[in-house]
């Protein structure tokens, strides 16, 4: 006879004292998205499952998970997706896994546009496509640019404009955003999440973020030490020529950009309006501006 496993509830405790030992954050939130993902049941079917014993190969399963999740593994890239913008996205180590702070760029875009209005925009350094995939999505006539200069990121991004439908919409473009990307005065909008930590700062990321997503993401390519303004000083140019007059730029930033990407942004002579948005903690994340 097969010998019963931990129960759900035993088995949650033993991971949650796991990857709190690892210091792991949200150690008990990632046991039980890892227990979910590894028994195929959603979270709250999990919870009310407690007292139900595992076999061993169940039991196994999710250990191997939380095992990856004790060593930094990011629980996106262990699962393969993450809901941003209330939708759901394929991920993996070829792309950053989407931050919250990021949804502020799609909020002031819909501040900005009405919802049914035929907007043309380009996502530079799209990454997994979560802000041009999402953006087309909540506005049914858009149509947009999505650039990145890695290969394998634009692969995760097809797949997820495929998966939400609005593939048709997309072109995808293997491409420097430091170089013109459109044609002149043809878009109402662009958009940014480029890399912009600084060499120094990325020393003192966590293991989670430096050991397993991509650092070309995270940190400009420079001849010296990046000091993470690179891409901006890059970027402002080439947006203000492809965007229409009284077109928007909206730039994610680091929490102590505000100024510096502010007169970077301002120093094109090309955007009027240009101003300094929070985030939820009050630090500083987003650069919008309207062009002259």
């Amino acid at each position: 006879m097969t010998s019963c496993g931990p129960t759900v509830g035993r088995l949650l405790h033993e991971c949650e004292d796991l990857l709190a030992a690892a210091g792991v954050d949200s150690p008990r939130l990632s046991a039980q998205v890892l227990a979910a993902h590894a028994l195929g049941l959603e979270r709250h079917a999990l919870l009310l499952a407690r007292s139900r014993p595992l076999e061993p190969a169940e039991a196994a399963r999710v250990r191997a998970l939380v095992r990856r999740r004790a060593g930094g593994e990011p629980v996106a890239y262990i699962t393969g997706v993450r809901e941003f913008y209330g939708l759901e996205f394929a991920v993996g180590p070829a792309v950053l896994v989407p931050r919250p702070e990021t949804e502020h760029l799609l909020e002031q875009a819909e501040a900005l546009f009405a919802r049914d209005a035929p907007l043309v925009f380009a996502d530079l350094g799209t990454g997994s496509g979560c802000l041009a995939v999402a953006l087309a999505h909540r506005f049914a006539r858009a149509r947009g640019l999505a650039l990145d200069a890695s290969a394998p990121a634009l692969a995760v991004a097809r797949a997820n404009a495929r998966r939400h439908g609005v593939a048709a919409r997309l072109q995808l473009l293997r491409a420097d955003f430091g170089r013109p990307f459109a044609a002149p005065g043809s878009l109402d909008l662009v958009l940014a999440n480029p890399p912009y930590v600084s060499q120094d700062e990325y020393q003192d990321t966590s293991r989670e973020v430096r050991d397993f997503e991509p650092r070309t993401a995270l940190v400009p390519e420079a001849p010296g030490r990046a000091d993470g303004l690179e891409c901006y000083r890059a970027l402002a140019p080439r947006a203000a020529e492809a965007l229409r007059p009284g077109g928007a730029l909206l730039a994610e930033i680091g929490c102590g950009q505000g100024a510096a990407v502010r007169a970077v942004v301002l120093g094109t002579g090309a955007f009027a309006e240009v101003r300094v948005l929070p985030d939820l903690a009050g630090l500083d994340r987003v650069v919008a501006a309207r062009r002259v």
